[in-house]
């Protein structure tokens, strides 16, 4: 199978996501029962965003020209330990793997994989040969290279087990927002999507707020109202609940409109239904401490990543800034 018909394949891909049949308007409704956490709101946003961002012609063309990418005599296999904290979260790493050319292994985490599973059948049933290029396993062993995402108690793991082999390791990471209090209405609108989509679990929302000293936080508590729906859905509610009470019981000081809170703390890792916030003097003093920090997966603000643009991720916006093909193309 050569590049071009990976390439017509995976354009296929995008417009079987887009054509939304019954089959796969089947899949999306399985996935989200087998995981709360995956709303039929979240899904339908996961595929539309990788059938846009990652799978139109142009846009895989434009992406692979900064590569060389041969054809392979001896492909490698190449193990991907997914996440499952969003819907389709490993599909970059499986879309870099099937470009290189290489084999494919899956160990899909048990939280996301019926999307997977299904993509993957649909791969193989319109080209046979893609069976000999994906599989799936409980295990990962005796691959060549590894890609593996999880959290910094499993990347312990991957490191000691895969350390011999050529790796990419990620950790936990999470987004910020450096806001100068400039923000107009819009733009504090797409912030809130910022934080809220996926509930705020994928490693591209936003937990972290700094602000400038005296910022007014009440038209932002106000934008942040367009997701006041999400205390209807009982996972959310009781995070909601439960981490007001803490602070409650702490004697701490907060804000919330009722579905989110608002709190100052150090921390760039907030819970679900939770936002921290900081205080600064200098915009570039934050933005020089949090560039080359490894818990920062993007900065959004001004000059930085667009607001709401965050969970859109381009072809080349790779996790943790290590260079997915890049790596898989060194292996040649």
């Amino acid at each position: 199978m050569d590049l071009q018909e990976r390439i017509r394949l995976m354009v296929k891909l995008g417009e079987y996501i887009e054509s939304n049949t019954d089959e796969w308007q089947l899949f999306k409704n399985n996935a989200s029962r087998e995981n709360p956490w995956f709303s039929p709101e979240f899904i339908e946003l996961a595929v539309k965003n990788i059938a846009e961002a990652f799978l139109k012609q142009p846009l895989l063309e434009k992406w692979i020209q900064s590569y060389s990418i041969t054809e392979l005599t001896h492909p490698k296999k190449i193990g991907i330990v997914m996440a499952g904290n969003i819907p389709l979260v490993g599909f970059h790493d499986f879309l870099c793997v099937w470009i290189s050319g290489h084999r494919i292994i899956i160990k899909p985490s048990s939280k996301d994989e019926v999307l997977i599973r299904h993509i993957v059948d649909k791969l193989i049933e319109w080209n046979k040969e893609a069976a000999e290029f994906i599989l799936f396993a409980d295990n990962l062993k005796n691959c060549d290279a590894y890609i593996a995402t999880g959290s910094n108690n499993s990347s312990r793991y991957f490191e000691y087990y895969f350390s011999k082999y050529p790796n990419i390791i990620r950790r936990n990471r999470t987004s910020v927002a450096i806001l100068d209090g400039k923000e107009t209405k819009e733009e504090l609108n797409l912030l809130t999507d910022d934080i809220q989509l996926y509930f705020g679990l994928g490693c591209r929302n936003v937990t972290k707020l700094y602000v400038p000293i005296n910022y007014d936080f009440i038209k932002l508590l106000d934008a942040l109202k367009r997701y006041d729906y999400f205390v209807n859905f009982h996972k959310y509610k009781h995070n909601f609940d439960y981490h007001l009470a803490l602070l409650i019981m702490g004697n701490k000081f907060y804000m919330n409109n009722g579905s989110i809170i608002l709190t100052e703390n150090s921390s760039l890792f907030s819970p679900v239904s939770q936002v921290h916030y900081e205080f600064y003097d200098d915009k570039n003093l934050v933005f020089n401490s949090l560039k080359n920090n490894q818990d920062v997966q993007c900065i959004v603000g001004h000059q930085f990543v667009p607001f709401g643009k965050a969970q859109q991720p381009a072809l080349s916006d790779y996790a943790d800034g290590v260079d997915t093909l890049q790596f898989l193309s060194s292996l040649n």
